[in-house]
Formats: C-alpha cells, structure tokens, sequence
C-alpha cells in the first residue's frame, strides 16, 4: 500500500464525565490536560504527523469551528474542517468522511479516530496503523484492540477468530457492547481485548458496509456533503440532508454486523480518558498515589485527585476521591463513582442550571471573555483580544458600555470614528451607537469592560459587519 492513509477525526462530542472542567462550550478534547499543555485533539493530529498519513479531516460542529481552526494553526497543521449541522452519532460522521475520503481518492484507507484520546508511545501508534491498513486494504474493517488491564464495564469488548497474516492480528469473531462485571471478568480471562474505537477501512469497503446495513446514513451523508457549503475555511454540511440520517454509533451500525472486521492488539498503551479515574491513571502520582493539580494540598490523603483552577482546594484524611474546583463549581466524588458525573450533569441540565453546560469564561474566534459579576442593571467582564483579533461592528438597543483596557492598545470605532486606547485609558459607548473593538499590537489586548443598562444578555447584539461570518 503506497497511498498516504486518511485521518477522519471526530471533534464533536462534550465529555461531560469530565464536568466541571469539560462543557458543552469547551468540551475536554480540547482543554489542556496532558503535560506538555497539548489538548487531546492536538495530540491526536500531533500524532498524525507522518508520510504515511495524509491531511486530516475533522468532522466538529459550528460550536466549535474555531477551537478546531485555532488549535490546528497553533501546530502548523492544515486539512479540511467539517462543520455537522447537528450531532447525529458516530456513523453520519464517519460516513462523511468517508464520502469526503472516497472524493480525494477512491483507492483511500481511512483511520477514523476520536480526538479525546491519550496514545503513550506515539511511533508504536503509527507502526501498528500501518500494518493494519495493509490489511484495510484488502477489503477488512480493522480495529485497534487494547490489552485489558482490569476488567472494565466502561467499554466494549473484542474476541479475537482465525489469525490473519499480519503477526498481532486476527479476524474479529465477535464485536460485544460494555458487559456487567462478571461479564467483563470472563471476557478478559477468555482474551478478549477492549474496543478502541479506532478503525481503519478502505473508503469502498465502509460504503459497501454503510450500504448494506446503514442506508439511510450512507444516502444522508452522500447528500449532505453533495450540497455542503463554504463558509471561511469551514465546509458546512447540508442541514436537511444531514438531519435524516439515523442518530446511531458506527458499532451498531456497522461494527456488529459486517462480515469483514479484522482487529489488531495494539502495542501502544492507551486511555479514553473518559473519566477522573482515568485521568488520575495516567497522571504523574506522588509517593501516596495522589495527583495534585494547581493550588491544591492534601494531607493524610491517599490514591486521590486534587484540582484546582483558582481557588486553594485542600483536603484531609481522605482516600480514592476526586475534588476539582473551577471558578463557578466544585466536583466532590469517590473515585469509584467517577463514571456517575455525566448522570449528574444531566440531573443539572434537568433543573436548568447554566454550569452544567457553560464556563464562565466563553471562549470567541477573536479570543475570549469571563464574567466578573453581574446585577440587576449591570455586568462586568474581563475581555482578552488575541493579536489581530476584532470583534463585530455592532450596537445595542439596551446598554451602554465603559471598556478599561489594563494591558495592550485597543484600536475602537465608535460611530465611524476611529481611536487608539492605551494602558489605563478608557472609553465610554453610549446605548446605541456604532462600535468595534480590535487589537493592533503584538500583545494580548486586555480591558475590564461595565455593561449599564435594562438588559445585558449576548442577544442583545446586532452585528452590522463581521470578519468571522457570524450572524
């Protein structure tokens, strides 16, 4: 096989068993929790950077188009970002990329991969995809198997069959969903190995697969790509086209009833970091297993995770608990119950609670802002502008605003005029008027900025003009 293998990475989901440093407005692919400050989305590309792999395609939603362009700009990677009008599972977006793959080469061999994952050995990655696109070559649908190292009820399972010529790799006699634990125990015992959710397939073989027993997908994400749009760097696909396409995972659709899945054991240790127990797995342990996080203390604690953003977190004669501490929450929960946060997040969304879903500080193209404080007639946020960054021309029917900047220049038009503010300088916009922020320098631009007025909601917003195409 001499063609470049094809990354489809799949960008969308909110990781809310990682809740509350992982929401739905920044979700954990793309929070820095590895040690060298890489999110798990960029590692995933970093890891992707090869001969054997081609440019990247990563299907995310609108939410997120600019997390995706950013944190791929700040590595040098370029490919195509696919915007899905609506989260619609696994399957629609694997058959986009597929489609997408099988339009820059029919011959293609894809790797579909989550973004959220941590590989431990980066060349025994690459080593290991590229033996099994040999196989995905030759009309297989290979996964990469993981060596269980306890018996897990949080992901699915492989029986290996008949060995196939690649040394470490066999045809898959039996694809099984997340067993209970006496189920879990004797699928280890019996060699089973875990489900990655990385695959890799030759572009022809998952259509003739998505075909035969996911139609319906095949023909929604054919349709949706056939009618996508351009949109910046962005490609959007068709709402109605994609919208018809069963919610459903890739292993239902396809995994479980394909006559042609193979599976390779891999040799590269791995996590889904899909929980805080998981996290405190893979995290550098102090000598009573703790893993210690920002301004956090703990004394006779033992096998726990401590995190903190801001606020010193401590804790006492503890063992086997998570505590993480943000700026607007605070998690409290036994290691072993871990896995239970998403349930509790849904419990919050239920009761309407906005930090189930969002971070105080919200993050925009042109960089971001954080709430301070807000009342009755008032609200005061922190605002940082990248370099170059501009916020829309825009006015407000309901407020006017004082901006203080306290680090960089602002470049402000108001009312078609324009000025330069400075450090410990400010400018006063009345209700109404015409006006837009931007930083000129080569430094963040920062300013405290005090909304007064009957109403300060993000809807009260009109944007005449806007370089970032939002509406």
């Amino acid at each position: 096989m001499t063609a470049k293998i094809i990354p489809l990475i799949m960008a969308g989901g909110s990781g809310t068993r990682l809740w509350p440093l992982s929401r739905d407005t920044m979700p954990k692919q793309f929070i820095a929790l590895l040690e060298d400050g890489l999110s798990t989305f960029q590692a995933t590309l970093q890891r992707l950077v090869d001969p054997a792999f081609g440019a990247p395609i990563v299907i995310t939603n609108n939410d997120f188009r600019f997390i995706v362009a950013e944190q791929m700009l700040a590595l040098g990677i370029k490919g195509e970002i696919v915007l899905e009008p609506e989260r619609r599972d696994s399957a629609a977006a694997i058959a986009v990329g597929t489609v997408m793959a099988g339009k820059r080469d029919p011959e293609a061999v894809c790797i579909a991969l989550a973004s959220d994952h941590v590989v431990g050995d980066a060349e025994a990655f690459r080593e290991d995809c590229k033996r099994a696109a040999k196989l995905a070559a030759t009309g297989l649908i290979m996964t990469l198997g993981i060596k269980p190292t306890h018996p897990s009820t949080a992901y699915g399972y492989l029986a290996p069959g008949e060995a196939l010529p690649e040394p470490g790799t066999n045809r898959l006699s039996r694809f099984v969903e997340k067993p209970k634990r006496d189920v879990a125990e004797k699928y280890v015992a019996e060699g089973y190995l875990w489900n990655s959710g990385n695959f890799l397939f030759s572009a022809k073989t998952m259509r003739d697969e998505l075909s035969r027993h996911a139609p319906d997908v095949l023909s929604a994400a054919e349709a949706a790509v056939g009618k996508a749009s351009r949109d910046l760097d962005f490609l959007r696909l068709d709402p109605e086209s994609f919208g018809k396409a069963t919610k459903i995972s890739i292993d239902y659709a396809v995994m479980e009833r394909t006559a042609h899945a193979g599976m390779l054991a891999a040799s590269f240790d791995w996590s889904d970091v899909g929980s805080w127990d998981s996290i405190h797995a893979i995290k550098p342990q102090d000598g009573d297993g703790n893993v210690l996080e920002g301004p956090a203390v703990a004394l006779d604690t033992r096998r726990s995770l401590i995190r903190s953003e801001e606020v010193l977190t401590t804790v006492v004669g503890l063992e086997d608990v998570v505590v993480v501490s943000t700026r607007d929450a605070v998690l409290v929960a036994s290691m072993a119950a871990a896995g239970k946060v998403k349930t509790l997040v849904e419990q919050m969304k239920a009761e309407g609670r906005p930090e189930a879903s969002e971070h105080l500080r919200i993050y925009r193209p042109w960089g971001w802002y954080q709430r301070i404080d807000i009342g009755a007639r008032f609200q005061v946020k922190h605002i940082h502008v990248k370099e170059g960054g501009q916020l829309s021309l825009q006015k407000h029917f309901h407020r006017a605003e004082h901006w203080v900047v306290v680090r960089g220049t602002a470049e402000v038009t108001l009312d078609g005029t324009v000025r330069f503010v400075h450090e410990n300088e400010s400018v006063y916009l009345p209700i109404g008027c015409t006006h837009r922020l931007k930083n000129p320098g080569k430094i963040g631009l920062e300013l405290i900025e005090v909304q007064v007025g009957s109403y300060t909601g993000e809807d009260d917003i009109v944007r005449i003009e806007d370089i970032y195409a939002r509406s």
